[in-house]
């Protein structure tokens, strides 16, 4: 089944102390965040919550898909969510390289041609941005009620700008 006894290690001592039993699993600050995958982001810390406060959908390159869609309409009407954070972040790998050369140093670790690999590489952060807010602001399930924001993530200070 793999290698992974020390990550299960890790979670009977994460359970130890584990205070989430019997959570309701609604956005308690009533947020939710798209963000990227980047393992350089801590959604919930970056903005002093905790777990239970918001409800966290990642992808590469914190882009507003059709499975974020579904997320953020699930947790606006049933999550308790009336506030949405999409939040991509500097030296984003999709946002700095190109289709071909993802595909090129894919194919070089992969061992494989990975050419038919769609990376959905961004050719301009900010537009991509405001296009992903509007996605979501325009939505038929969600209401203007819901307030809807883009920032961008530093990674390197830690600091959250809002853009649109």
């Amino acid at each position: 089944m793999g290698n992974f006894d020390d990550l299960l290690a890790a979670n009977r001592d994460f359970a130890v102390d584990f205070d989430l039993r019997g959570f309701d699993g609604v956005a308690h600050a009533g947020l939710a965040i798209v963000t990227c995958m980047d393992s350089r982001i801590d959604p919930l810390r970056m903005i002093g919550l905790k777990p239970g406060d918001a409800k966290i959908f990642r992808n590469p390159g914190a882009r507003v898909t059709e499975a974020a869609l579904e997320a953020l309409v699930l947790g606006v009407h049933l999550l308790e969510v009336d506030r949405i954070m999409v939040v991509p972040h500097t030296r984003c790998a999709v946002a700095t390289s190109s289709e071909g050369e993802l595909r090129a140093r894919v194919s070089a670790s992969a061992g494989q041609d990975a050419s038919w690999q769609a990376f959905h590489v961004i050719e301009d952060q900010a537009q991509a941005l405001a296009e992903d807010v509007q996605k979501v602001r325009s939505h038929p399930l969600i209401p203007d009620t819901v307030e809807v924001g883009g920032f961008l993530y530093d990674v390197d200070t830690g600091l959250l700008t809002q853009k649109v």
